[in-house]
């Protein structure tokens, strides 16, 4: 048992048919290593440039927005502010007037305080001011003191400072008195 393949052997004929350091069939039908290494670096050159274009998209839009909501923070009041502007020169004017009499500065006054209530409502800031009766409400009022009285108990009987509600949140709440449990 010799692993030498006889001399006259097929196998041995084509071994010495083919030219020395030329591929056989399989080798030349499976990619080479220096081929497969240049398919790999073009891949990762194209991956690693998809991933700096993402980063460099992705910094872009982190930086616009911060742009966005430090405008948005900057210019938050504008609208209120532009608002209450005809407040300030209502008041400016009643100023102005050297010998205004008790009347007109009390029509001024209200006047003014109708623009004040308009810019309030313009920027979604309503008042609080439950009627007595109303059922006490601790997210939107505040009781101040309780008094006995013939109404259910924890009822408001009396407002004694209104509050305000911004878009549902409050900014105050309704100072009031309350009736006691009985």
């Amino acid at each position: 048992m010799n692993s030498t393949p006889e001399p006259h052997s097929p196998a041995a004929e084509a071994a010495a048919q083919a030219p020395a350091g030329a591929p056989n069939a399989a080798e030349a039908a499976a990619p080479t290593a220096e081929s497969q290494l240049a398919e790999l670096q073009a891949k990762h050159a194209e991956v690693s440039d998809a991933y700096l274009r993402a980063k460099a998209e992705t910094e872009n839009i982190r930086r616009r927005s911060e742009e966005e909501i430090s405008k948005a923070r900057k210019f938050a009041v504008e609208s209120f502010a532009e608002s209450l502007l005809p407040v300030k020169d209502s008041l400016e004017a009643a100023i102005a007037i050297q010998k205004a009499t008790p009347e007109q500065l009390l029509e001024g006054v209200h006047a003014t305080l109708r623009q004040l209530t308009q810019a309030l409502e313009r920027s979604r800031v309503v008042q609080i001011s439950p009627p007595s009766g109303t059922k006490f409400d601790p997210h939107q009022h505040q009781a101040i003191s309780v008094v006995p009285a013939d109404q259910d108990p924890n009822t408001v009987v009396a407002v004694l400072q209104k509050g305000y509600v911004i878009a549902d949140r409050v900014l105050r709440p309704a100072l009031v008195t309350v009736t006691a449990p009985k």
